[in-house]
């Protein structure tokens, strides 16, 4: 779990890297703070790889970084056109950054839908790195361009770089025994090796990654290593790349420790690993695979070494089925899916809810409704969370900020779900799945300790002094009640989708037991022990911003740019949407203006509005992609100054 790790600090002295190159050559070299480079091209032409690649050395350079995948949702769209466009941006810097970027400094646009899909992002002056081989006249109609941009002067305002990336690559390639369409496969290496060239990133770890990953294949691995430092030659003798970049490493970002690149998906992955093993049970998944839910279960599937089994079930009833059954039988149980994956599980859910066992319900969400962007990022399953099923059937609810934090929050979601015997939602969103930022790999002693106690004998006592167990007889401070495992002498109890009498756990249908059973499902998730919520207010604004999950980091980066243009402006976020923290209501009530910016159509605004009767103002976005950072400066400039 720890492979392929980094420390940013031990990593300063590599700023060198690239002195050598300065010393050789008349280039100049220019040292930048930061730069954001978007990858795009066709969904085969691996974009999303390239961008991995360029990720993984930045982060062993040891920049603070974070990506933005970017991929249609057909698994091979038509060639060349709009909706076939894959991109990949990555924002990296010599300081603390929180989202990948607004705007690109760089383009590298394999064909013209490439550029024509991603032109409307670019700043003037930006540089544009195009590959002209696939200019043809075909192409450029395919995708409504009457005139060739690269010589009709639409892109003067921008530092335009023709490259023949696929001639170039073919060229290099002609010692191989390939064919001409195998050879261009790797173009993205060339471009790669050309992007490395410019801002001096490391190479041997992607040479070591091309050998490994075609290990079988070693002609196509020499290719590819081929295509790659053909990139890099050509970057360094050209005389229409008479630049080149340096980023320094963030040393200052990063406290003292191991780091390594991760995903959200993978460290959600990771983080679901540690609480079994910090509860010292077994982890149990229960999925059915789903975008962008699939990769926890992919990267699941390769720890049995931990104890971890993966069941990939028919459909997503039986995954949850299947979880909530090795929830009964003793394990850490989770089941993963997106939001058309709750639907069909919600009365599972519930049947959770009345049994009162430890589960966890993964939520990665994506634009809805129905199929609606398989590929893209929204936050409109809180409510859902919250509400999606049949009778009052509470759940707590916890939401990750960032990639990295994907990994506290499966641990704090276990520590719920194990502590209050109850299924807890974990809701990230394809942002956080996909995106990626650099990580520290925390210590054992860090870790908490999650482990619990099952019911080992009697608990209840009758009048006439026979000791008995009591299934439903409930822990003072947490209410949670025991768990018994399948099995134990003496504790054989009913479970069942019926209501269960208070203590004995017998079917019943008394009015008034059921409206203490409801109550008291509910008072045991109102009564979850959470942090309070912590309010960044150094300058005593008057008007506060509130978010939740992934819009934290466009969220703060907004603030930060406002604060220094010298307006005052509050920030809080929220792990805890259910129970909200309990000094919510205080900090609300504390400021004129409460500003909520959400991917959705106000979901959390309606629940702050509702609860506190605070009158929350509303900043929404659902069209598949995150907040930029300008943007909400703007939106919460005009709610400053209203």
């Amino acid at each position: 779990m720890t492979s392929q790790v980094s420390s940013p600090a031990e990593q300063a002295d590599e700023a060198v890297v690239g002195e050598q190159r300065k010393a050789a050559g008349a280039k100049d070299v220019r040292r930048l703070d930061r730069v954001i480079i978007r990858f795009a091209g066709d969904s085969g032409d691996g974009m999303q790889l390239t961008g991995d690649r360029f990720t993984s050395e930045t982060a062993s350079f040891g920049n603070d970084l974070s990506t933005l995948p970017n991929f249609p949702a057909e698994i091979r769209a038509p060639a060349g056109t709009l909706p076939g466009v894959s991109s990949f941006q990555l924002h990296f810097a010599d300081h603390d950054i929180l989202t990948p970027g607004d705007a690109p400094n760089v383009l590298v646009a394999m064909n013209p839908a490439a550029l024509k899909a991603n032109i409307a992002d670019m700043p003037r002056g930006a540089e544009i790195i195009v590959n002209t081989d696939e200019f043809t006249k075909r192409a450029l109609q395919k995708v409504g361009y009457g005139s060739n941009p690269l010589e009709d002067g639409s892109l003067d305002g921008y530092h335009l770089h023709p490259v023949p990336l696929t001639t170039l690559t073919v060229e290099a390639l002609k010692e191989f025994d390939l064919t001409r369409k195998e050879a261009e496969r790797s173009k993205n290496m060339f471009a790669l090796g050309l992007l490395s060239w410019m801002y001096h990133r490391p190479t041997e770890g992607t040479e070591k990654f091309l050998t490994s990953k075609f290990a079988k294949k070693p002609d196509i691995a020499a290719a590819n290593i081929a295509a790659f430092r053909a990139g890099w030659n050509f970057g360094e003798t050209t005389e229409d790349f008479a630049v080149s970049y340096e980023v320094a490493p963030a040393v200052k970002a990063f406290p003292p420790g191991t780091y390594r690149n991760i995903s959200g998906n993978l460290a959600l992955a990771y983080g679901l690993v540690a609480a079994s093993r910090q509860a010292d049970l077994p982890l149990f998944l229960g999925s059915y695979p789903i975008t962008p839910a699939s990769d926890i279960l992919h990267e699941l599937s390769r720890h049995k070494n931990f104890g971890v089994r993966t069941f990939q079930a028919e459909d997503e009833i039986a995954g949850i089925g299947a979880a909530l059954g090795a929830a009964f039988g003793g394990s850490l149980a989770v089941t993963t899916t997106s939001g058309p994956g709750v639907a069909l599980k919600s009365e599972t859910i519930g049947l959770a809810v009345s049994l009162e066992l430890p589960l966890l319900i993964v939520d990665i969400q994506r634009g809805g409704p129905s199929t609606g962007l398989p590929t893209k990022t929204e936050q409109a399953d809180l409510l859902q969370a919250m509400y999606g099923r049949n009778g009052e059937a509470p759940v707590p609810v916890v939401a990750p900020r960032t990639p990295a934090d994907c990994f506290d929050a499966a641990l704090e979601a276990a520590r719920i779900a194990l502590a209050y015997r109850t299924p807890v939602f974990l809701l990230s969103d394809g942002y956080l799945a996909n995106g990626s930022e650099p990580w520290r790999v925390p210590d054992l002693e860090e870790l908490p300790d999650l482990r619990v106690r099952f019911a080992q004998g009697p608990n209840h006592t009758l009048d006439d002094g026979t000791e008995v167990f009591w299934p439903y007889k409930r822990d003072p401070r947490t209410l949670a009640r025991p768990w018994a495992i399948p099995g134990t002498p003496g504790l054989e109890h009913r479970i069942g989708g019926i209501e269960k009498q208070d203590g004995t756990g017998n079917i019943s249908y008394d009015p008034a037991n059921h409206d203490f059973m409801v109550r008291t499902r509910q008072a045991k998730v109102d009564g979850i022990e959470v942090p309070d919520v912590e309010v960044d207010d150094p300058h005593g604004a008057r008007t506060l911003v509130l978010g939740w999950g992934s819009t934290y980091g466009p969220i703060t980066a907004a603030v930060r740019r406002l604060r220094a243009a010298g307006e005052s402006v509050a920030q809080a976020h929220l792990r805890h949407l259910n129970p909200f923290p309990h000094n919510l209501g205080e900090v609300l009530r504390g400021y004129d203006k409460v500003v909520v910016p959400e991917m959705n159509l106000g979901q959390l605004a309606t629940l702050i509005r509702a609860k506190y009767l605070v009158d929350a103002t509303s900043y929404n976005q659902v069209n598949g992609m995150p907040f930029k950072a300008e943007q909400l400066a703007t939106a919460l400039k005009e709610a400053i100054d209203d």
